[in-house]
């Protein structure tokens, strides 16, 4: 399974940028999107930024790759890091719902 790592830019550095998440530091291909400020949130996979995250997004990233981790230790209830699905009715994305 891969799975991406929202990382922040701590050292933009031409076309590559230094980044930080979950405890790693790696310098990452920025040329899908572009030279980013110092402090973006962007999707870290196979050593290049795939999309600038929002703040939102990035912690829900970090979240779901923790209830992984949860899972994979033996923990059988992760309700916690899925807040924003908890206690109510999945939604089909805008171009997936039905035209009335």
């Amino acid at each position: 399974m891969c799975i991406g790592l929202a990382m922040r830019v701590v050292e933009p550095e031409g076309s590559f940028a230094w980044c930080e998440g979950e405890g790693e530091r790696e310098r990452l291909d920025m040329i899908l999107v572009g030279a980013q400020p110092v402090g973006t949130w962007v999707l870290s996979f196979h050593g290049a930024a795939r999309q600038v995250l929002s703040d939102a997004e990035a912690a829900q990233a970090r979240a779901g790759r923790l209830a992984l981790a949860a899972v994979l230790g033996g923990d059988r209830c992760v309700d916690e890091y899925f807040a924003d699905l908890v206690g109510r009715e999945p939604q089909l994305p805008a171009h997936l719902q039905r035209v009335s």
